[in-house]
């Protein structure tokens, strides 16, 4: 990610049943589902700690289900969303954010699939345009949305917030995305000249960074900054 962003085999050397084995009339007298259940808690004890590895199993499976579709971790590798990211911070990132109808909001860090856009790999960058946002930076070298400066606080000490003048607005189901660290960072201004005009589809969107989990001294949750809080939705009504 650019912000430019292990089994057990079972013992097979076991004997068949013998005469003196409970028959297995019962067995399949079972409803199936018992009796698969059966078949398979047999086959557990047979591993080696027995138990143990069934917890463990159970565990191994709720971590990975957590990690599919809840909270995936990811590691920074580089400067481009310093100061709120440094190299090496391990962020947990919310796959839930974006559910249930909701979407990017200006200012959320987010993590998405770069492919074909940026690059091939997942990138974490700030929202600063959404779906209909016209998206300015002038001579100046300050950002404009829906026609009102953005003071964005959160931006590397000393960096403006683009040395690259643009104009742009945002699709729909579309995000503009900037790094913090602006002087350091390749994302959306980039690659306003090649097809897709720099716009992240929201589809590709992971999900939004919610905390940082490592290392211990730089733990936090994150906020959404209120740096958009007086930009109006398109069309000049304020959101």
């Amino acid at each position: 990610m650019d912000t430019e962003a292990q089994h057990t085999e079972r013992d097979r050397s076991s004997p068949p049943s013998g005469p003196g084995d409970v028959p297995h009339v019962a067995e399949a007298a079972e409803e199936p589902e018992e009796r698969s259940r059966s078949v398979f808690m047999s086959l557990v004890s047979r591993l080696p700690g027995g138990g143990f590895t069934l917890t463990f199993l159970a565990c191994a499976a709720a971590l990975l289900l957590v990690g599919t579709f809840v909270v995936q971790p990811f590691q920074i590798p580089s400067s481009s969303m310093e100061p709120a990211f440094r190299v090496g911070d391990r962020v947990l990132v919310n796959k839930l954010a974006y559910r249930f109808g909701s979407e990017p909001q200006r200012g959320d860090a987010v993590v998405f699939d770069g492919s074909g856009y940026f690059g091939d790999a997942d990138y974490i960058k700030r929202v600063v345009g959404t779906g209909g946002d016209r998206v300015v930076c002038g001579e100046r070298g300050r950002i404009e949305v829906n026609g009102v400066p953005v003071d964005e606080s959160y931006l590397f000490p000393g960096d403006s917030p683009s040395q690259v003048p643009f104009d742009v607005v945002v699709p729909e189901d579309s995000l503009f995305l900037l790094g913090d660290h602006r002087s350091d960072s390749r994302d959306s201004r980039d690659h306003l000249g090649e097809p897709g005009g720099g716009m992240i589809p929201v589809d590709e969107v992971i999900g939004r960074a919610d905390w940082i989990a490592w290392p211990v001294g730089h733990w936090t949750s994150l906020e959404r900054p209120d740096s958009y809080a007086r930009v109006p939705a398109p069309g000049g009504a304020h959101g």
